[in-house]
């Protein structure tokens, strides 16, 4: 293992410093944790923008779905848009409204099954486009401490190392060895804590969003189940 040259007393402790004085091994270490990092605040900024939009376009489409508008001119409007969240379900489920009564579909169950199973699927891609890459936060949550605090033990044991082959225990020698090698458990902190706060917060959005659209396939279920009847009712 690489030997760590100990900084002289009063030597500088900067956080630059002590980056440099570092072994290869805590410096991969400290480099890693400043990725995954960077890496995490680009995907807790790109959900929350996504949200946002989400819920804007949630908003609007609860505001023309209910505002009287003609469920045939609706799907016109959004069958050659590429849809999300509500617009997604809705168009899917009206897609296959209408093949079935193209083809002649005569079992109401069977209709209903197959719409609602649309819904779901539509439902589904939406819940997996809102939950994508918050997998990374939580894995970079609970592990990034423990990668930090290896990075430190390598960091001491390189130090103690040190200290032994100068056969001196005077605090300002062993101060900035042990203090770069604690600085790798302080990233893996600074790494994780973001990551673990951003993961429940936006779990806990994504899954706000997913019952409003759970919500308005079951309230759409149950408008096409009636209307599936009318048009059975007026066929007997």
């Amino acid at each position: 293992m690489e030997s760590l040259t100990l900084a002289a007393p009063g030597g500088e402790l900067s956080i630059w410093a002590l980056f440099w004085q570092a072994g290869w091994v805590v410096k991969l270490v400290m480099i890693g944790l400043l990725a995954a990092s960077i890496w995490s605040w680009a995907i807790i900024i790109d959900k929350l923008i996504a949200y946002a939009r989400m819920r804007a376009a949630l908003n609007r489409f609860e505001q023309i779905f209910w505002s009287g508008q003609s469920l045939e001119e609706l799907y016109r409007t959004l069958s050659d848009r590429k849809t999300t969240g509500m617009g997604s379900i809705f168009v899917a489920a009206m897609r296959e409204w209408k093949k079935s009564f193209e083809k002649g579909a005569r079992s109401p169950i069977g209709l209903q099954t197959r719409i609602d199973k649309a819904m779901d699927l539509a439902l589904t891609r939406e819940m997996e486009r809102l939950e994508g890459r918050l997998g990374f936060l939580a894995s970079i949550g609970s592990s990034a401490p423990f990668i930090g605090l290896f990075g430190t033990v390598v960091g001491i044991m390189t130090s103690f190392q040190a200290i032994a082959g100068s056969k001196s225990t005077n605090l300002a020698v062993v101060a900035p060895g042990i203090a770069e090698a604690l600085l790798a458990t302080a990233i893996g902190l600074l790494a994780a804590i973001p990551a673990v706060i951003a993961y429940n917060k936006l779990s806990s959005d994504a899954g706000k969003l997913g019952l409003r659209m759970e919500g308005f396939a079951d309230e759409f279920s149950a408008i096409l189940s009636r209307q599936i009847d009318e048009k059975v009712a007026g066929k007997a």
